[in-house]
């Protein structure tokens, strides 16, 4: 059986007598048309290895596979085994399967230090978390294409002085080159979610920042949104308030959202 002989999605699930776990945030992506549209935006072709968490019944994983690319793919509910079993045997070994926890799951012995991207279809619940840890943790993608819901991808992409401008989008464009590439309906999933979906592309930078100022960084911004309201000099204050923006140059009467991805990697510089 090759990957063209496969039969459709449904089938295979409906065959299976699986559904959507909601306490996993799952809800499948049976169009091909968006699928193989994401593998493209994420710019994978054949030889290039990808890492995607959580495929479920492998509708993004076939996408990816159709480009050439060799596939590892993590998923944490085991009742998807036996279909990405298949999905395995079709793709002639392009595709490996982890029974594991994103979370927790040590993607750079994954990469086996090679070049590698990072493509899903997030589930809602971990999409947050999961992006924090590439972009500071040890694993070094060389791109991350992304699905969330569309509120977090505005998030990543915002602009200072905006309402969706927040810790979020400091840590994400501080590491990396971020662009909200696609969005899709609620229609388009099963079962449907409440919110729109978006895709975002990040690139990270090539000269990746130190561990000690990306901790430092993940510090200031989470003390400076914990109290977006107040002044810096008050938000800050246990880290040093009014003496720390000095040091920075920074006016401690300004609010976190006014502060720039520049001003706030001088704050973190400045502890």
């Amino acid at each position: 059986m090759t990957l063209d002989d496969l039969p459709p999605l449904r089938d295979t699930l409906d065959g299976h007598g699986l559904i959507a776990k909601k306490s996993f945030g799952q809800h499948f992506l049976f169009d091909l048309n968006i699928t193989r549209k994401i593998a493209r935006l994420a710019g994978v072709g054949a030889g290039d290895h990808v890492i995607e968490v959580g495929p479920g019944p492998g509708g993004l994983t076939r996408a990816l596979l159709e480009t050439g690319a060799q596939v590892t793919a993590i998923e944490k509910d085991p009742r998807f085994l036996p279909l990405l079993e298949e999905l395995a045997q079709a793709s002639g070994g392009a595709l490996t399967v982890h029974l594991d926890d994103a979370l927790t799951a040590d993607e750079a012995a994954l990469a086996a230090g090679g070049p590698t991207a990072v493509v899903s279809n997030l589930p809602y619940n971990v999409g947050t978390p999961l992006l924090i840890k590439w972009l500071t943790g040890r694993f070094q993608p060389i791109s991350l294409t992304l699905m969330f819901q569309k509120e977090v991808a505005e998030r990543i992409v915002a602009a200072p002085g905006s309402d969706a401008y927040g810790r979020l989008a400091v840590i994400a464009q501080a590491t990396a080159d971020a662009k909200l590439v696609m969005e899709v309906s609620p229609r388009a999933f099963t079962p449907p979610p409440k919110v729109t979906s978006a895709v975002v592309h990040l690139v990270p930078h090539a000269a990746r920042l130190d561990q000690a100022l990306l901790d430092a960084l993940q510090t200031i911004t989470a003390a400076a949104f914990g109290q977006r309201r107040k002044m810096l000099r008050s938000s800050l204050k246990q880290l040093g308030g009014e003496s720390l923006c000095e040091k920075a140059r920074i006016d401690p009467s300004r609010r976190a959202e006014t502060l720039d991805v520049e001003e706030f990697l001088s704050l973190a510089k400045a502890i």
